[in-house]
């Protein structure tokens, strides 16, 4: 047994029991107290949701709150809109995690797969995408939707977010796919499959741990979208998503803070619901592009 190591005990039905030493004992105390400061944001989020806007200021840090104030989030849900931008919210973002999926999974085996001329231009072109603002694209994503009347829609809005680089998604499924056998595409072939036959039946069902991890990401960046869908909606604000939704709560005098608190909070569900069942694969798909 290695110096420092903290000894290990069997049990009778041959379990191993760990003895617990100063130096494990302090880092699991060293992780509790991060992630209380990590988690620590999360929860004022939602004892803030559940207060009056004066007891809101009052009660400082304080996480319960005095009076539970549940009418915040009917007020957010019925007198904010929030029911409707919901369903904004979970069509455009939906749609774009589809797109963006499809678009990118083929572009990644193309590049993973074929060899062409000019193949590394591409590639650097997509990496300079990276270190462009989207502010500085927004006006010709503006002209264009308009020329193609596609503004004041949840088409326009879906089209304009999945339309952009998306590089990280490219180069996820491009590692991926470069790690699987190519005998499995030379078998298939020679059975009679085509292009996007070995693409949907053999790549795509391997490449479901990146898939995972790319719905994750493009959902993230679709739900809290907040330029393009804004300028988008400008003049039709029962189109705007929940994110642009949260302007509701600021007046020209004052802000509804715990309104916005309980918006936020509702916001934030889907979220955490989507984390927490493709958690595994997401982990599964960003070690298997990082391995490739």
């Amino acid at each position: 047994m290695k110096q420092g190591a903290a000894p290990s005990i069997r049990s009778p039905r041959g379990r191993r029991r760990w003895s617990w030493s100063p130096g494990i004992a302090l880092q699991v105390v060293l992780l509790v107290a991060l992630s209380a400061i990590w988690i620590y944001p999360f929860l004022w989020l939602v004892s803030a949701s559940l207060k009056g806007s004066l007891e809101l200021f009052v009660s400082g840090l304080d996480l319960v709150p005095k009076h539970w104030e549940w009418s915040n989030y009917s007020r957010a849900w019925n007198d904010a809109g929030f029911s409707r931008y919901m369903v904004n919210s979970i069509i455009t973002t939906a749609a774009t995690v589809l797109i963006v999926i499809v678009r990118c999974a083929l572009t990644g085996y193309v590049l993973a797969r074929y060899s062409f001329i000019g193949k590394r231009f591409v590639l650097g072109v997509f990496l300079v995408t990276i270190f462009v603002p989207e502010g500085y694209t927004i006006i010709a994503v503006m002209e264009l939707s308009r020329q193609l009347h596609l503004l004041n829609s949840l088409l326009g809005i879906t089209l304009a977010l999945s339309a952009g680089g998306h590089v990280a998604a490219i180069l996820l499924y491009t590692g991926y796919f470069a790690r699987i056998p190519r005998e499995l595409e030379e078998a298939a072939v020679l059975d009679g499959a085509g292009f996007f036959e070995i693409f949907r039946s053999i790549m795509m069902p391997l490449a479901g741990p990146v898939t995972a991890t790319v719905a994750v990401l493009t959902f993230l960046g679709a739900w809290n979208a907040f330029f393009v869908p804004l300028v988008f909606t400008f003049s039709k604000p029962e189109l705007r998503t929940l994110a642009v939704g949260m302007l509701a709560f600021q007046g020209e005098h004052s802000t509804d803070w715990s309104g916005m608190a309980a918006a936020a909070t509702l916001s934030l569900i889907p979220v955490v619901l989507l984390f927490m069942f493709l958690q595994r694969y997401f982990m599964e798909g960003i070690a298997g592009a990082v391995k490739a």
